[in-house]
C-alpha cells in the first residue's frame, strides 16, 4: 500500500516512523517533511495548506491512502478533494474538522450531545466581553474561536489578565481571524490530560491518555505554547475513567455530529480536566497531538497503518490495538525566545551522540539540511527527545541525558516533563 503522509512536523515524525514499520506498506511519501523525515523517506515540497497541491501529488504517486497529519488541511478540505478522487484519506471532512476549526462550534455540538463542559460564552465585542468576564470573575480562561497553533488561549489569574486577552485578541487582533471571535469559559479544576480515539464515523477505538505540558515555563509558569513535552500513560487517567470519557464525552459527541451529517472519521483528540464530577471536555482537535502523538507512536505495538485503513473503512467496531506497558516521555527543544520571536537556521550538532542513548529517539519538527548537509532550526518547536523504558522516571532520566548529548546553544527545554507524575523529584 502506498501513502502520501502530509505534514512536516514532529508528529509527522513520529507517524512516518511507525508507518514504516508496517508489512502492508510499500511507497511512502511524506509532503513536505523536515530534515529528520528525509533520513527515512522521500520528502517533496508540497505546503501541507496546499490542498491542490497534495491532492496532485496524491494522483501523481497513486497512493492508496493520504494520511493527513496537522490541522490546517483538514479545516481547508483536504479529506473531500480526496473522496472526490476516490483516494483513501485518513481526517475528516472540513464538516467535521469543526470540532478543532471552531471552539464554538464544539461547545454547540456539546452541550447538544450532553458532554459536560465548562460554563461559556462567545463574543465578537470587547466590551460585552469585558462585562462578561467582572461579571465571573477570574481565573478565567479567554479562548481565540478559530486555529491559533495552539497559542489562543489564556487561563486568566487574574482580571487584569483576562481583561488584557480580550482586549489583544478583540482589538488587537494578535490571532487575526481567528481571534474575530473569542470564548469565555470557566476555569475548571483538576488534572488534565490528553486523550486520542481512532473514530470511523459509527465506531471509535480509545487509544492511551497522556498528559502535556502548555506552558513554557518550567513550573507551568509563561504563556501557552504548542506543547513543551508529554509522557504516556498519565497515572491519573485511570481505565475507569477512560471509561467515563468514552462513554460521556466521545461516543455521544460521533452520534450528534453523524445525526448532523459530518460523521467524523479519523483521530479525534479529547483535551479532558479530571475535575471532582469526573472527566469534562475541555476542547477537541481533530488530529494527533504534537507532542503527544511521539510518545504515542513510541508505546504502540500494533500495526498503524491496519488501524488507519480500518478506520477510513468503517471497520474498527471489532479491531483491537496492543501497547507496549512501558512509559515514554518526550521533552521539546525549542528555539530560545519561542513562543515569541526565535532566531532561525541555527546549527544543531550532537543529533548522533542524543540518538545513542538508549531507548531514545529524536523525532525533527522544525529542522531543514543546511548546504553543507547540516541539520538547521527553522521553527520554534524543533526537536522532540523521546525516550521509553520500564519506569517513568527511567524514561524521564534518558530523555534528558539525550538533551544534554545536544550542542545546540540557541536551543532550550522545560526540565520539569512529568512533574504531575512523578513530583518535583
Amino acid at each position: 500500500m502506498k501513502v502520501l503522509l502530509v505534514g512536516g512536523g514532529g508528529r509527522e515524525h513520529a507517524l512516518a516512523r511507525k508507518l514504516l514499520d508496517s508489512s502492508l506498506l510499500t511507497g511512502l511519501w511524506v509532503a513536505p517533511g523536515n530534515a529528520g523525515i528525509a533520513r527515512i523517506a522521500e520528502c517533496l515540497p508540497v505546503a501541507a495548506e496546499d490542498v491542490a497541491g497534495q491532492l496532485a501529488l496524491a494522483k501523481e504517486k497513486e497512493v492508496d491512502l493520504v494520511v493527513v497529519g496537522p490541522e490546517a488541511p483538514l479545516t481547508l478540505g483536504l479529506a473531500d478533494a480526496c473522496a472526490e478522487a476516490g483516494i483513501r484519506c485518513f481526517g475528516p471532512s472540513a464538516a467535521a474538522a469543526r470540532l478543532e476549526g471552531s471552539k464554538s462550534f464544539t461547545r454547540e455540538v456539546a452541550e447538544a450531545a450532553g458532554v459536560p463542559g465548562a460554563e461559556w460564552a462567545c463574543f465578537t465585542d470587547s466590551a460585552e466581553a469585558m462585562a462578561y468576564v467582572r461579571a465571573k470573575g477570574a481565573p478565567i480562561v479567554i479562548k481565540a474561536d478559530g486555529l491559533a497553533a495552539g497559542k489562543g488561549v489564556v487561563v486568566a489569574a487574574t482580571l487584569e489578565e483576562a481583561e488584557a486577552a480580550v482586549t489583544d485578541m478583540l482589538d488587537g487582533g494578535i490571532h487575526g481571524a481567528a481571534g474575530a471571535s473569542i470564548l469565555v469559559e470557566e476555569c475548571l479544576a483538576g488534572e488534565e490530560v490528553s486523550f486520542f480515539a481512532l473514530c470511523d464515523g459509527s465506531h471509535a477505538l480509545p487509544l492511551v491518555g497522556a498528559q502535556d505540558h502548555k506552558r513554557v515555563g518550567d513550573g507551568d509558569t509563561g504563556p501557552n505554547t504548542g506543547g513543551m513535552g508529554a509522557y504516556s500513560p498519565a497515572p491519573a487517567f485511570t481505565e475507569a475513567l477512560q471509561a467515563e470519557a468514552m462513554e460521556r464525552i466521545v461516543r455521544p459527541t460521533l452520534a450528534e455530529m453523524a445525526r448532523r451529517g459530518a460523521p467524523f472519521r479519523g483521530v479525534l483528540f479529547a483535551g479532558l480536566m479530571l475535575t471532582a464530577q469526573g472527566p469534562k471536555l475541555i476542547e477537541y482537535n481533530v488530529r494527533f497531538g504534537d507532542p503527544e502523538c511521539q510518545v504515542l507512536m513510541t508505546r504502540l505495538r500494533s500495526d498503524l497503518l491496519a488501524a488507519l485503513i480500518a478506520a477510513c473503512d468503517g471497520e474498527l467496531k471489532d479491531f483491537g490495538l496492543r501497547w507496549s506497558p512501558d512509559p515514554a516521555m518526550v521533552v521539546v527543544v525549542a528555539a530560545r525566545g519561542y513562543p515569541g520571536a526565535y532566531a532561525k537556521n541555527t546549527a544543531i550538532r550532537g543529533l548522533d551522540e542524543a540518538g545513542a542513548v538508549p531507548g531514545v529517539v529524536v523525532y525533527h519538527a522544525g529542522t531543514s539540511a543546511g548546504p553543507g548537509g547540516e541539520i538547521l532550526a527553522t521553527g520554534g518547536r524543533v526537536l522532540g527527545v523521546t525516550a521509553t523504558a520500564p519506569t517513568l522516571r527511567a524514561a524521564r532520566d534518558a530523555a534528558y541525558a539525550a538533551v544534554d548529548a545536544l550542542d545546540w546553544p540557541e536551543g532550550f527545554c522545560r526540565r520539569d516533563i512529568g512533574w504531575r507524575a512523578l513530583g518535583a523529584g
